[in-house]
């Protein structure tokens, strides 16, 4: 019988837990209608987004800071800043004291105040969701633990697409999700199934 993987977090004797909602900071990466009603439709968003809705709703239950990240990319292509399609989803759009961070990479920390703006806060650890998780949700939480940070993804709250094979064929956006959060939970964040997941304080 095969032995069953371990992460490397398991080798090194880390016990992963989630962040708790009383030392996080609830950052949530590009929610924008490019992918819901846009040219850049990804499967199951509309139940996603209403994952990212319930960690909104509950962070402002808990007075817990909330950062709204948006893509802005060239003119006339997607997410073209001054286009409708740029704009967040009305389930998950902010509030006006909820700060927006734009970018133009993937990272949501490269070219942007992010870290300067979670430095602010004094908070070190990040309730992560949004969209697509291989590419901006990823690259995000590679890089805030390049920086110190320590992320929490919620699996349900974010969403990619079908993509091309290196080789052929098709790789679904379940697959894709499914081996972009195992890659992430080997080392770079927790991963929890649920907005639910998220505790109010550490340990519970």
């Amino acid at each position: 019988m095969a032995e069953i993987p371990k992460t490397l977090l398991a080798w090194a004797g880390a016990v992963p837990s989630p962040a708790a909602w009383s030392r996080a900071v609830l950052l949530l990466i590009d929610c924008q209608l490019e992918y819901v009603t846009g040219r850049l439709p990804l499967a199951g968003v509309d139940a996603a987004l209403a994952e990212v809705a319930s960690l909104l709703a509950r962070a402002r239950e808990l007075e817990v800071p909330v950062i709204h990240v948006v893509h802005h990319g060239a003119p006339g292509g997607l997410f073209d800043p001054v286009a409708p399609f740029t704009a967040l989803a009305p389930q998950v759009a902010r509030t006006d004291i909820e700060p927006v961070v734009a970018k133009r990479l993937p990272s949501a920390f490269a070219g942007t105040s992010l870290k300067d703006a979670l430095e602010i806060l004094g908070r070190r650890e990040l309730v992560v969701a949004g969209f697509m998780t291989h590419m901006c949700v990823s690259s995000t939480v590679r890089a805030g633990l390049d920086l110190g940070f320590r992320s929490t993804v919620v699996a349900s709250a974010c969403a990619t697409r079908d993509l091309p094979g290196y080789a052929g064929g098709v790789v679904s956006a379940a697959e894709v999700q499914s081996v972009t959060l195992a890659a992430l939970a080997d080392r770079f964040a927790t991963v929890v199934a649920r907005a639910a997941d998220v505790p109010e304080e550490p340990g519970r």
